[in-house]
């Protein structure tokens, strides 16, 4: 009798309820926090304490071998407004930055085109396009000098065999010969970043939208102008935004080929923060000039994302 009671009792009662134990897998928003920390150390590390340090040392007489950190306030700044070879330095980034970022933009464009086509060996030109951007800035440096040599000079020697050259360039003896030898190796690494970006872009947008135009009898220079150029504002904003923080900052082209040469003539401000921060050993002058056009750049990336994003709203 006491069996079946319990038995009825057993049936009665409701099931349980068996909770499965939860991992790290199952958490999301704790395994989102893991997998995030250690690209965060990563920037902290090599980027945000650097950066810090950088701005401390801008507003000091700090020099290498030397524990001395005078606070000098805005002096290291002030001391680089008058100075000519800081000046000049400034109009060649700027120079440096918007030309060669409007040539990759325009080689960019062209090219992704081309390469969106059908043909036989498309891969193999794909591939082929990247290999700038993949070889090492020292190896590829190494070689343009061999092509712009005052002696062997590749470019030279092919104009003079076409006859497009009576005299004789010498590419890194002329500022303006520099300047422009400069801007072409930079444009010959950047382009490929720039068109896988613009081709990544152009496989994007609605097919529908581009044979509506066909349809509608629109020519190709119809289509690329009015149809696509529009739909790719915010990529072509995005990849101009990333060639402009780089170039504007960046050492390994112009260092490699002229030093800042000739007569200090091609310097940008990061190869004179070298120069001026680690080989003269100065580092708040360095500093400072690094840091200058921080300011520019924050406001840049601002006006061109918001430009991005208005693109992509009325889009």
């Amino acid at each position: 009798m006491a069996l079946r009671r319990q038995v009825g009792e057993a049936a009665l009662a409701p099931p349980r309820v068996v909770t499965p134990r939860r991992t790290l897998a199952d958490r999301e928003d704790v395994l989102a926090r893991v997998m995030l920390t250690p690209a965060l150390l990563y920037v902290l590390l090599l980027v945000g304490l650097p950066f810090v340090l950088a701005i401390l040392l801008s507003f000091s007489a700090a020099t290498a071998g030397s524990l001395d950190f005078t606070w000098v306030g805005l002096r290291n700044f002030a001391r680089l407004l008058p100075d000519p070879q800081f000046r000049l330095a400034l109009r060649n980034t700027f120079l440096f930055t918007a030309v060669s970022q409007a040539i990759v933009i325009l080689l960019a464009v062209v090219a992704a085109n081309v390469l969106e086509a059908a043909f036989v060996g498309r891969r193999v030109v794909r591939f082929l396009l990247l290999l700038p951007w993949a070889v090492p800035v020292s190896l590829a440096a190494m070689a343009w000098t061999w092509i712009f040599d005052s002696t062997f000079s590749v470019v030279n020697w092919t104009l003079k065999v076409l006859g497009l050259l009576e005299g004789w360039l010498y590419w890194f003896g002329d500022p303006t010969l520099a300047m422009i030898a400069i801007i072409t190796v930079h444009v010959w690494r950047m382009f490929p970043f720039a068109t896988v970006i613009v081709l990544a872009g152009m496989t994007a947008l609605p097919q529908e939208i581009r044979e509506a135009a066909v349809v509608d009898g629109a020519g190709f220079f119809r289509r690329l102008f009015q149809v696509q150029l529009p739909l790719l504002l915010p990529i072509i904003t995005v990849s101009v935004l990333f060639g402009v923080v780089f170039t504007a900052t960046d050492l390994g082209v112009v260092w490699l080929l002229t030093r800042g040469g000739p007569y200090n003539s091609t310097h940008v401000l990061a190869t004179l923060a070298f120069q001026r921060g680690i080989l003269a050993a100065n580092l708040g002058q360095g500093a400072a000039i690094a840091l200058f056009l921080l300011p520019v750049l924050v406001v840049v990336a601002w006006v061109m994302l918001r430009t991005a994003r208005r693109a992509e709203v009325g889009g």
